[in-house]
């Protein structure tokens, strides 16, 4: 039996930097414009989205908008606008096939020797674009019953030698609730890697605290910590210090980011993103073709423009710069590159 290296402590008795951000989060789009000097009226702001998926976004991440710009690529990523509700062909509520790929409670697979594990359903962010918007977390949150499921069915394939924390986020879980699953996963020896998918270091990188890191540093497997940043403006110098954190405890740093339209669809919107992660020391990894969840059309990019863009980042940077560009399919082996 492994043993977990982390010191293991009780929940404390009042809550940590980050939990505090992360209450005081914007939820209300009149208090995020007006901070922005911008008219909620004019840019078409929808109740009607916000009641189907809510409004939230850390006070942090808001910083890095720019004032008065209704076209502020940050901003895009969270307002809730009438685009939102208008009916797209083609676009539907589970997109990537996750309700097909069901393992287990909280436990899909879709690719060969890779199980993605749902620790949770809670984001610090809601990202309009998100492809599991409409997922089921009530059903399919492994942290709400417990992670035996999850890990028993992890445990009964030896084929799965790579799992995938996800969510949701799964830093928006208490490092001790995040401590207990790693316990559980270390008994199953066929595991070899672990890969962690999180926007909280982009978003709020104060999650990137001791206590994590002491977790993160021991933990028995080689970690890949796949983050999300669509556009070099989410990065700052709170962004660097968390990754350069992160990497000091051995952790992979990779940035996955979809093609949005108004967002990052230029050549030197893309460019400028993976120069700058590659600055704060993240490889660029992914670059996914939008997920046609409801709701989201408003954001695609069509696939002539989007092998257009790729060729055009090819011809200005190295290699290692230039993230793939993917589409995930239901019913594929494996990520369908374009």
């Amino acid at each position: 039996m492994q043993l977990s290296a982390f010191p293991r402590t009780q929940s404390p008795s009042a809550p940590a930097r980050w939990q505090q951000l992360w209450r005081q989060a914007l939820r209300d789009p009149q208090t995020l414009l007006a901070r922005l000097d911008l008219d909620a009226a004019a840019l078409g702001v929808s109740e009607a989205a916000i009641a189907q998926f809510a409004l939230r976004v850390p006070e942090g991440f808001v910083a890095r908008m720019r004032r008065g710009d209704a076209h502020d690529p940050l901003l895009r990523q969270v307002l809730p606008i009438d685009a939102e509700m208008r009916p797209a062909p083609g676009f539907s509520f589970d997109a990537v096939g996750d309700g097909a790929a069901r393992k287990a409670t909280g436990v899909i697979q879709k690719y060969r020797g890779r199980a993605l594990l749902v620790a949770t359903g809670s984001c610090a962010i809601n990202c309009r674009y998100c492809f599991r918007r409409h997922f089921d977390y009530g059903a399919e949150n492994a942290a709400k019953g417990g992670w035996q499921e999850a890990v028993e069915a992890i445990a009964a394939d030896p084929d799965i030698d790579e799992v995938i924390l996800s969510g949701g986020d799964p830093l928006s879980l208490a490092t001790h609730k995040l401590a207990e699953l790693t316990d559980a996963l270390r008994q199953i020896p066929h595991i070899r890697r672990l890969r962690i998918h999180t926007r909280l270091p982009i978003v709020l990188p104060e999650r990137v605290d001791e206590e994590l890191l002491a977790w993160l540093g021991s933990l028995p497997w080689p970690l890949a910590i796949v983050v999300h940043a669509n556009h070099a403006n989410e990065f700052d110098a709170s962004v660097d210090m968390a990754m350069a954190r992160l990497r000091g405890i051995g952790a992979q740093l990779l940035n996955q980011a979809v093609l949005l339209r108004g967002v990052n669809d230029s050549v030197q919107a893309l460019q400028d993103l993976s120069e700058r992660s590659f600055a704060a020391g993240v490889l660029p990894y992914y670059l996914h073709q939008l997920d046609r969840v409801e709701g989201v059309a408003h954001f695609e990019v069509d696939d002539i423009q989007a092998k257009a863009l790729i060729a055009g980042l090819t011809a200005r940077l190295s290699g290692y710069l230039v993230p793939k560009l993917v589409r995930e399919l239901p019913g594929d082996p494996s990520k369908r590159p374009l």
